[in-house]
């Protein structure tokens, strides 16, 4: 040091000579602000996943019970009016299934896998509707009821 050359004995002069200047602390070793960031991003987005998820699991199960409720009310309705009920239910649910269109019947079979609305007691639902005899509501209840329940939407 040029300003106390005199003033120092040689011994001090050589201790001060090994000092380091002036620098940083270590890092910690383990706290970096990326790594924190992108286990936040990741909760978050594992949130996000899980609410969604439940949130489609609820709306779900409210479209098939309201499907069996309708079901159920139109059971006090008189032969030709019960027919009319299920087959409102069954245009609600071909909507929700987005089984639209000309045949209407062969999409909800495909994407139930079943044969109730082209060979079975649905044909009267989707093709028979207009026809002059009122089929057995009955037995296309309890087939709604089986499709219902395998109802995922």
């Amino acid at each position: 040091m040029p300003c106390c050359e005199g003033a120092l004995t040689p011994a001090a002069q050589a201790a001060l000579a090994d000092l380091r200047g002036l620098h940083p602390p270590p890092d910690p070793g383990g706290l970096r602000l990326d790594v924190l960031a992108a286990i936040g991003l990741g909760l978050l987005l594992a949130a996000v996943t899980l609410l969604l998820r439940g949130w489609l699991a609820r709306r779900r199960v409210s479209v098939r019970r309201a499907a069996l409720a309708d079901l159920a009310a139109s059971r006090g309705l008189d032969p030709a009016a019960r027919l009319l009920a299920q087959a409102r239910l069954v245009a609600r649910l071909a909507r929700t299934l987005g089984a639209e269109g000309a045949d209407r019947a062969a999409a909800l079979d495909r994407l139930l896998a079943t044969d109730f609305f082209t060979a079975g007691p649905g044909r009267a639902l989707t093709r028979d509707l207009y026809a002059r005899t009122v089929p057995d509501t009955e037995a296309i209840d309890a087939g709604l009821v089986r499709l219902l329940a395998r109802v995922r939407t």
